[in-house]
This record gives structure tokens, C-alpha cells and sequence, in this order.
């Protein structure tokens, strides 16, 4: 948010795509530990490898010291509901569409490595491998999508992703092989291809003095209804990985053509105007 509002998604985009980095590397680790010592010793194995970088993680942050800052101007805290009510109609088209498509990553998220390993038959490495691959395609599409989203508009790169978050989970199901199941997770990682926009969207739409309270409700409320996708996922999956992974693709779809449908208006009545 310290960066001008069109380098938002560049900035967004950076920032992921550093912290992607280790997630291509630690999948393949952790898939061998498991390969080679069984799943229990090899979670265990991994969750203690884990703890010990969190702990340096924790010790390393406590040297850093931030810049002195600039003296404001102290300005009432608005509470979580005043925040909830300052929402403008763009949050809120945007935060019911991500609501959608969360739900539509959500309810497959817990059964996809399971669907991989126990109906197509691959192994603990070749998960490891397939995130990995969704990592690596997530970071090859950030910095250019971010940095076109900052020239040519950022709607349309979020409708992609929308639209990407949709397809996965038809993919999924239709994979029978772990080349369909590459191809798959392609798809997966793609679904960073406009996320940076839909951030630098919302950091748009908040009000600059006020943008941490608005930016933390906003995510609180999209997070607080979609963790329930994971209880309708567990019940779907009870009914069979097809439900489970259509209805994913039926929420996502719900979102995509709402939102398009929305921008769509927005346009027709600031023309009217």
C-alpha cells in the first residue's frame, strides 16, 4: 500500500512470488521423507523439520527493527462493523465473488492429494512433484500478469483467475494418469494469474488512512464463510469424488459469471452517467 496505485499489483506480485519460492523445493522434500520412511515417520520427520525454521524464522524477525515513521494524525478506530458498513459497491461485488470462488478451492482442497494417490495411483514424490509444478506456474505467470493488470486495467486479469479457479477441479476429474494430473496442476497454479490484481483491487477500494481495518474485515468475513467449504467438502466427498469436485466447479462458476455480470453493469451505468 506504500507503493502508487498502479504498481499495486507489481508489488503484490513480487512479494508472491518470493514466497512461492520454497514452496516448489519443500513438496518434493517432504514427498521422499515420506517415500522413504512411511507416513507416519515421515510427517513426523517433516513437522519437526518444520518447527525448528519456524523457530529461526521467529528469531530472526525479532532482529528486524522497522524504520522510524512519520508522526499522523491519531484517527478514531473504527470498529469491525462501522468497517463492514464502509464498504463501496466494487468491495462488495468483488468480496461476494471471492466468497464463490473460495468455496469452489475450498471443498476439493483437503481431497486432492488423496483423489491423486489412492484413485490414480501416484506416489508421496509425485504429489511432491505436482506442486511443485503448480509452483512453478504460479511464478512464472505472476510478474507479467501483475505487470500488464497495473497498465491495461485489473478486471480482466481477475476474471481469468476466476475462471482458472473453476476449471481445476473439472480437470481433476478427469484425470486418470499423473501426465493428466501435471496438466492439472498447470491449471492450478494458473489461478495466480490474476490474484495479485484482485489484491491490489482491494487495497484500491479501502480507504488509504483506514486501509488496515478495512482490508482485515473484508478478509475476515470471506474467511470466517468459506473455512465452512470444508465441512460441505467432507460431505460431498461421502457422495463420491464427482460431486465433490462439480459442485466445486459449480460454486466457481456461480462466482465467475456474477462477477463478470457485475463489471458489466458497473460499465453500462457509469456510461448512462
Amino acid at each position: 500500500a506504500a507503493l502508487e496505485a498502479n504498481r499495486h499489483s507489481m508489488g503484490v506480485g513480487v512479494q508472491s512470488v518470493i514466497k512461492r519460492l520454497p514452496i516448489m523445493i519443500a513438496p518434493i522434500i517432504g514427498g521422499m521423507l515420506i517415500n522413504r520412511f512411511g507416513v507416519i515417520n515421515g510427517v513426523r520427520i517433516a513437522l519437526t523439520v518444520s518447527i525448528f525454521l519456524s523457530v529461526v524464522t521467529i528469531f530472526v524477525q525479532a532482529q528486524l527493527r522497522e524504520e522510524a515513521r512519520v508522526q499522523l494524525e491519531k484517527t478514531d478506530r473504527w470498529n469491525f462493523w462501522r468497517s463492514l458498513r464502509q464498504f463501496n459497491s466494487p468491495m462488495r461485488r468483488l468480496l461476494l465473488s471471492d466468497i464463490l470462488i473460495r468455496f469452489c478451492e475450498r471443498i476439493p482442497y483437503a481431497w486432492v492429494v488423496i483423489f491423486a494417490m489412492d484413485y490414480i495411483g501416484v506416489t508421496a514424490r509425485q504429489v511432491g512433484v505436482l506442486i511443485a509444478i503448480e509452483m512453478l506456474a504460479a511464478t512464472l505467470c505472476i510478474i507479467p500478469a501483475s505487470y500488464f493488470a497495473d497498465r491495461r486495467g485489473r478486471e480482466p486479469f481477475v476474471i481469468v483467475t476466476f475462471i482458472v479457479f473453476t476449471l481445476f477441479p473439472i480437470t481433476l476429474l478427469m484425470s486418470r494418469s499423473f501426465s493428466a494430473l501435471v496438466i492439472a496442476f498447470v491449471i492450478r497454479g494458473f489461478k495466480e494469474f490474476g490474484d495479485t490484481s484482485r489484491k491490489a483491487l482491494i487495497i484500491g477500494y479501502s480507504e488509504s488512512e483506514r486501509r488496515g481495518q478495512i482490508i482485515g474485515a473484508y478478509y475476515l468475513v470471506r474467511d470466517l464463510i468459506v473455512s465452512t467449504g470444508a465441512i460441505l467438502g467432507a460431505y460431498l466427498w461421502t457422495l463420491g469424488p464427482a460431486l465433490n469436485f462439480l459442485g466445486a466447479a459449480a460454486f466457481g462458476a456461480a462466482g465467475t459469471v456474477f462477477y463478470m455480470k457485475t463489471i458489466r453493469q458497473s460499465r453500462q451505468f457509469a456510461l448512462n452517467e
